[in-house]
């Protein structure tokens, strides 16, 4: 489907450096027909050596020779290169959006164009590991649906959402998740340092531990409830009896939902701080398409 049609990335930091890797370790397109913009011509020279992609510094100019434009710049950047790539991106080109908290609707409106995706994926997309959540204007073709799916299919999982209000859900639960996990294990390989290990064998511990759990709990199509999993290695009076009391009454939970609340509020606050500087025309646009 990509043989002759150019992905055009504006943006090139991590997640744009994964959906590359994660294209042609696929085989879903060849490193002659990408093309990845951004400010930093030392970055562009690095990932043509490494992935031998082109690289420029001029989002426009990348732009016009997508076929499918990736979106993957930083938020509070968006409106600012959206204008910049007004009328460089061809009329029947897909735009497929990865940056947070920036709605179908903003993206069009600032850009005049109705076939957008928008994704959340996560950084496991590097290994082909990741997830992501994603939706679809109403202007996007069957093909190019096919399109999207088969480039976000590249990083790991990928699940389809009718509705775009998932997407904010889905950047503070999996788009965000990694840096609580990666959280959690700094604490454990810490904790482990403090009872004595030496600190590459406690990071080999918990490294394997999380890997083993989430393995055992994704062996069966149809896994136990994690409360099960949970209980089967709680035994009464028992070492993990101890320390899961204490986490209990330490606000575990609450505070790994608050966290995760706390992302999904700032993930609509990006799109509405972005609101409140459009030109008056635009945001009147994007209310009347709801």
């Amino acid at each position: 489907m990509f043989e002759d049609m150019k992905i055009a990335f504006i943006g090139s930091g991590v997640m744009a450096e994964a959906m590359i890797a994660g294209l042609i370790r696929q085989k879903v397109a060849q490193p002659d027909m990408m093309l990845a913009s951004g400010p930093r011509e030392e970055r562009g020279t690095e990932l043509e050596s490494r992935y031998g992609i082109q690289a420029l510094t001029d989002n426009s100019a990348a732009a016009e020779a997508g076929d499918v434009v990736v979106l993957s710049v930083k938020p509070q950047r968006l409106d600012s290169v959206l204008e910049g790539l007004r009328g460089s991106i061809k009329a029947e080109a897909l735009i497929l959006s990865i940056v947070a908290g920036a709605s179908i609707a903003r993206i069009g409106g600032i850009l005049r164009h109705q076939a957008i995706i928008r994704a959340m994926p996560n950084t496991p997309a590097q290994i082909g590991e990741g997830i992501t959540v994603w939706t679809a204007a109403p202007g996007v073709s069957e093909e190019q649906r096919d399109m999207g799916q088969q480039i976000l299919a590249a990083l790991g999982q990928e699940i389809f959402m009718e509705e775009e209000t998932y997407l904010n859900m889905a950047t503070a639960l999996s788009g965000t998740g990694p840096a609580y996990v990666f959280l959690f294990m700094e604490a454990m390989v810490d904790a482990g340092v403090h009872l004595g290990f030496p600190r590459r064998v406690s990071e080999q511990l918990v490294a394997q531990t999380l890997r083993g759990s989430v393995d055992y709990y994704t062996r069966d199509t149809d896994p136990l409830h994690l409360a099960r999993l949970r209980n089967q290695v709680t035994s009464p009076g028992g070492t993990s009896a101890a320390a899961l009391y204490y986490l209990e009454k330490a606000g575990f939970r609450t505070a790994i939902s608050r966290a995760i609340w706390a992302a999904y509020e700032r993930s609509r606050e990006l799109g509405q701080d972005a609101r409140a500087h459009w030109p008056e025309n635009l945001s009147q646009q994007d209310n009347d398409r709801g």
